[in-house]
This record gives structure tokens, sequence and C-alpha cells, in this order.
């Protein structure tokens, strides 16, 4: 039973090492994608992203974090949050406004990151007035996993749990492009805050760092190793110390039968 914990021990942290390693390819990989998108030049978003798709649709995947523009208008009143976020150690939500485009579709535009205010509760800044030329790169629609909360399906929401574009097209009367928008910059820029209203931070750029999963993996294969190493020297030992002892209790045989025999042999 012990041979058997012990094998299920080290083979469960070669499987977390490798687990590390395919999180490490799969951030590899995506950083390659990103780059190798925002290589392409800037283009209107209505060039990029096809009229007719839906948030699943190949053709959206084929254009994600591509560079584009949109003008048009804000939609303020449609301003959504999508709690739970942070940056930069700080909790928040993230701002999401429809820019309504000159067709009469809108983009969703996160507009960036805003804090808590002192009574703790989350008040998105309105959203410049007037024909805005908006900047970033194009993000997929995100869906719920296994876990994690669901948004009401009934009823006009002002916050998200994730973007969910379907969901907030579902709530608006117009159009809802299948990709959001991440805003890199503007024209014009959003309006400063003032007193204790929190500034909305734009989230720029996506880190692309690879993270500690290589060293995460490392740390595994090395616990892996010390274990299945250790209780080799664990059984060797038992085994030498089993060998003594067996080579004392042959000894103390042969001792007593040379006794016997010298016993038998004064009789």
């Amino acid at each position: 039973m012990r041979h058997v914990a012990v094998v299920t021990l080290v083979v469960a942290m070669v499987l977390l090492g490798l687990w590390q390693l395919r999180r490490l390819d799969e951030k590899r990989a995506y950083g390659s994608l990103v780059e190798a998108r925002q290589d392409q030049p800037v283009a209107d978003v209505r060039d990029v992203v096809p009229s007719d798709a839906r948030v699943d649709d190949d053709a959206i995947d084929a254009v994600l974090y591509r560079k584009v523009s949109a003008m048009g208008t804000y939609e303020d009143d449609d301003t959504v949050v999508v709690e739970n976020r942070t940056l930069n150690g700080a909790s928040g939500a993230w701002v999401l406004t429809p820019l309504r485009l000159e067709d009469g579709a809108a983009v969703v535009v996160n507009r960036g990151f805003i804090g808590f205010d002192r009574e703790g509760a989350i008040v998105p800044p309105a959203a410049p007035r007037g024909s805005v030329i908006a900047q970033g790169l194009l993000f997929p629609s995100q869906r719920r996993g296994s876990f994690g909360p669901t948004d009401p399906q009934d009823g006009e929401l002002e916050v998200l749990a994730r973007v969910d574009l379907d969901r907030l097209e579902a709530q608006v009367d117009y159009q809802v492009l299948p990709a959001y928008l991440h805003l890199v910059g503007g024209d014009p820029d959003e309006s400063p805050t003032t007193g204790d209203v929190p500034a909305l931070v734009p989230l720029g750029p996506p880190e692309l760092e690879e993270g500690p999963h290589l060293s995460y993996a490392v740390q595994w294969f090395i616990f892996s190793t010390i274990a299945a190493g250790g209780y080799g020297l664990l059984l060797r030992r038992v085994a030498r110390d089993h060998g003594k002892e067996v080579a004392a209790a042959t000894a103390d045989a042969d001792v007593d039968r040379e006794l016997a025999e010298l016993l038998d042999a004064e009789r």
C-alpha cells in the first residue's frame, strides 16, 4: 500500500509539471498570435469584422487581436461594468460602452479599468460626447467556464460577470459586433476625473509575459525526483538493515548449532 501511495504521488507531481509546460506552450502560442496580428496595419473595424458573423464563428477567430479603429458616437446610457477585475493589485471593474457606427451597428468598447469609490461603489464616468475615433485591439466575447457567476438571462443589466456580447446585445435595440474593442487610444481622450471619483485607467496593450509556468514545472519535476529518489534510498536502507538482521540471525543460528554439536560431543 505504501508503494502505491508513493507511486501515485510521484505520478501526480509529474502530471502537474507537464500541465505547467502545456500552459507555457499556450502562453507562447497566444503571444506569438497576438504579435503576428498586431504587425498587420490598422484597419477600420467594419472592414475587418464580417457583418453576418457570430461570436463563435471561425471568421471572428481569424481577426482577433487585430489593430482596428472605429468612428461613431458612444451610447453612454447603455454602459455596463464587468465586476471582479483587477489592475496592478487593485480591485474594480471594466467599463464597457457601445460605440454606435455610421451603419447603425455598434462595437462594444472596453474603455478601461475603474476602482471603487470611497463608498465602495463602482461609478463609471460618462463617455466622451459627439463623434469619437476609438483605436485598439479586437478581443473575443467571453463565455462562462465550468465555474463562475452566471448573468441573469432576463432584464436590463448594469453589471455583467464577463464581457458577454450576446447578453449585452439582448438588452439594446441595435446590432452589436461579435468582437469587442480593447481600447488603446482615442480622439478625444477620456475626460479626466476630479475630486474623489476614481480615475478611469486605460488597460493598454495586453501583457504577453510567459508567467511562472516554466519555474513551476521545474519545481514539480524536482519534487517528483526527490520523492522517487528518497523513497528508493529508504527502500535500499530498509533492505540493507534487513540483510544485516538476517546475517546476524544466521550467525546466531550457526553459533547455537556449534554449541549444540560441542555439547553432543562431550556427552
